[in-house]
């Protein structure tokens, strides 16, 4: 029996495969190993030090990991964190993708909204009603107004560029 990690979907599943959850724990292991076959994860947090058993997991299945701290969007140098993370999910050949959070709540929420808003031309209003869906009702004001006024400029290769990538200018 498989279990996915807590809050865990996709967020992408085309060309590639892009999802969202909160942390995982040695009980998703299986899941992940056999159903997503990952080739990166990005975690956004607070928490710098990884567990030994899932850095063990990510060692035995070559899984690239990305730590990226947020403690919210609030913090100093968000928006430069937040070009990383663009530029890791800008590149097809990062896929499988794997972006989670503590509870895969507020900061992943905010990461998918930003794909969801510069990457997918989604609307404000379908952001912030999947935002609410993982959220639990439970509003994270400041994200959403960081999601709806954040833009950026990267300078990326088109040839890397993933195919669900429908609002980017090249």
């Amino acid at each position: 029996m498989y279990i996915p990690p807590l809050n865990f979907s996709p967020v992408v599943s085309t060309d590639v495969n892009l999802y969202r959850s909160g942390y995982p724990m040695p009980l998703n292991y299986p899941f992940i190993r056999d159903q997503l076959h990952l080739r990166t994860i990005i975690h956004v947090g607070d928490k710098q030090d990884l567990s030994p058993e899932y850095a063990e997991f990510l060692e035995q299945e070559s899984i690239q990991f990305h730590n990226i701290y947020m403690d919210s969007c609030r913090d100093d140098g968000f928006k430069n964190r937040m070009n990383q993370i663009l530029e890791i999910v800008l590149n097809v050949d990062n896929y499988p993708m794997l972006i989670h959070s503590g509870k895969g709540k507020h900061r992943v929420g905010t990461v998918v909204g930003i794909i969801r808003k510069l990457l997918q031309g989604w609307s404000i209003a379908g952001i912030y009603q999947e935002y609410d869906i993982f959220s639990g009702g439970l509003k994270g004001e400041a994200d959403l107004e960081f999601i709806t006024m954040f833009e950026t400029r990267l300078y990326i290769r088109k040839d890397k560029i993933p195919g669900f990538v429908t609002s980017i200018t090249t």
